[in-house]
């Protein structure tokens, strides 16, 4: 049975609305002073970053234990796949973003499925999942990925290896401009906001037993990165 978010979102906004006692949807003229408020709104203090903001990612993105390989195009991102399995000892099979799945995969000697994982052990576990992003952090060399139809949230969370394919123009400074980037390509009257926002800082981690640290706990225990510098 399936469920219209769009429906849950109206109600639970209206209820907000009521609460603060007006009626009926926002208006024009409320949206257009709540953009002016978050376009004025002060950012608080941030670190200076210098330089190339791709390479600036990449550094961080290594020191958060992700491994990144470049490519000159999005086209040329399949063939650095293969290699990047072949070097880690796994099959050439993949599930990708719906999204993606118009890349070469298959001319490359890849095979892939354009679907959500399966983690269940008795039907054949998925252990290798392809995104792209919707942006990437150069300040902490984080993945931001938001969930939709043709994004899956568990493409990035189930499979033991976690490849993303991340063009150079979609790196922004910080979490700041990470949100204002949503705010412009996915809010509004005309869109909506995803269900879920996951940032993404490495392979996933904990140290709860004997402040040990150890990957995979929760999610991939491998994170590879695949910069596509011209796109």
């Amino acid at each position: 049975m399936s469920f219209d978010t769009g429906k849950a979102r109206a109600a639970i906004l209206q209820r907000i609305r009521t609460n603060q006692r007006r009626s009926g949807p926002s208006s024009d003229p409320e949206r257009l002073q709540a953009e002016d408020y978050l376009s004025r709104h002060p950012q608080g203090p941030r670190p200076a970053l210098t330089g190339d903001l791709k390479h600036h990612f990449r550094q961080m993105a290594e020191r958060m234990a992700s491994t990144v390989d470049e490519v000159a195009t999005l086209e040329d991102a399949p063939a650095a796949v293969l290699r990047y399995l072949a070097a880690q000892g796994l099959a050439p099979r993949a599930v990708v973003w719906p999204q993606l799945a118009g890349l070469g995969w298959a001319p490359a000697g890849l095979e892939v499925e354009a679907r959500p994982p399966r983690r269940d052990e008795s039907q054949g576990a998925d252990l290798v999942g392809i995104t792209g992003c919707f942006c990437a952090l150069a300040e902490t060399g984080t993945l931001v990925l938001t969930s939709g139809a043709d994004t899956p949230a568990s493409t990035h969370l189930l499979p033991e290896t976690h490849i993303a394919v991340v063009p150079a123009s979609r790196i922004v400074a910080g979490m700041e401009d990470a949100f204002e980037l949503l705010r412009k390509e996915r809010g509004g009257v005309a869109s909506m906001m995803p269900r879920a926002i996951n940032m993404v800082s490495g392979p996933s981690r904990t140290g709860d037993i004997e402040q040990t640290i150890v990957l995979g706990a929760h999610g991939p225990y491998r994170v590879h990165i695949v910069i596509a510098s011209n796109d």
